[in-house]
């Protein structure tokens, strides 16, 4: 009875999952030229991303970009979740304040990513304000189209991903730890180090999984934000895709998919997630 009750959802994953990937797999192998691709089992398509110096800037890039954003939104994430779990008193306010973070995903992701450019341009609403203050004599060029615009656009849309899991290991934190802490004269950076960053591992842990996948997966907001001047792995497979490439735009989909889930298991290896949440 129970194999009768997975086999829909486990159908649903094979058509819909493990199918496409093995066709990619499959393809990765195959020759090709600029009319069509031919059915062949050669390394050469792997052997072009391992040995490429373009290939290895661009994992270097992409690499720069997880990691950043991945400090930026623990810490934020971390932040605000510990403000929403510890210092919000009533559930129903905690409950409001969550659901009001979560509006700004009511719209496209697109959209968000979009809305920075009039607020980060040299004539945007930013450089407005420096200039009124006086704070710069000259509208800031790095503000937009740069690494710095594509950071701060992953932070806007990837911190809710990050706080959403922690706030819900938090929230299984007994009080009575925090108040007998508090009693014994911990300071509220030592009860956060000893007692709230320990039993939100597995929080942090889910929140840079998802983190991780979206930064490492991203093709769009590098592509706009950065103006062209930045390119991570994925805008290689899509240049790849556009041109008619596909059995090494497939090789390359292959090895990044290998080396994301080397790093979620990495993430997942550090803190047993399976085991805390069945704790």
């Amino acid at each position: 009875m129970s194999w009768m009750q997975a086999a829909p959802l486990a159908l649903v994953l094979l058509v819909f999952f493990v199918a496409p990937l093995v066709f990619v797999f499959v393809v990765s192998f195959f020759d090709y030229d600029r009319l069509a691709i031919y059915p062949a089992f050669l390394l050469d398509n792997y052997a072009d991303v391992f040995t490429s110096s373009i290939t290895l800037q661009l994992y270097s890039k992409t690499f720069e970009y997880a990691v950043i954003v991945e400090a930026i939104t623990v810490a934020v994430g971390f932040l605000v979740a510990y403000f929403l779990t510890f210092h919000v008193r009533t559930t129903a306010w905690r409950i409001g304040l969550l659901v009001a973070c979560t509006i700004p995903f009511f719209t496209s992701n697109m959209i968000r990513m979009i809305s920075w450019m009039p607020f980060l341009g040299r004539e945007g609403i930013l450089n407005d304000v420096v200039l009124a203050m006086r704070l710069s004599k000259t509208p800031l060029d790095f503000l937009l189209f740069s690494d710095f615009a594509v950071i701060v656009a992953y932070v806007h849309i990837l911190t809710m991903m990050m706080a959403a899991p922690i706030v819900n290991s938090m929230s299984k934190i007994d009080k009575a730890l925090i108040s007998a802490a508090r009693d014994a004269g911990a300071s509220e950076f030592q009860i956060v180090r000893d007692i709230v960053l320990p039993l939100s591992r597995t929080g942090v842990a889910l929140g840079s999984a998802l983190v991780l996948t979206q930064t490492m997966g991203d093709y769009f907001i590098v592509h706009v934000l950065s103006g062209g001047k930045s390119a991570g792995v994925v805008s290689a497979i899509a240049t790849q895709l556009s041109a008619f490439e596909y059995p090494p735009a497939a090789a390359s989909s292959v090895v990044l998919l290998v080396v994301v889930v080397v790093l979620v298991g990495v993430i997942f290896r550090v803190v047993d997630v399976r085991k805390e949440l069945a704790g």
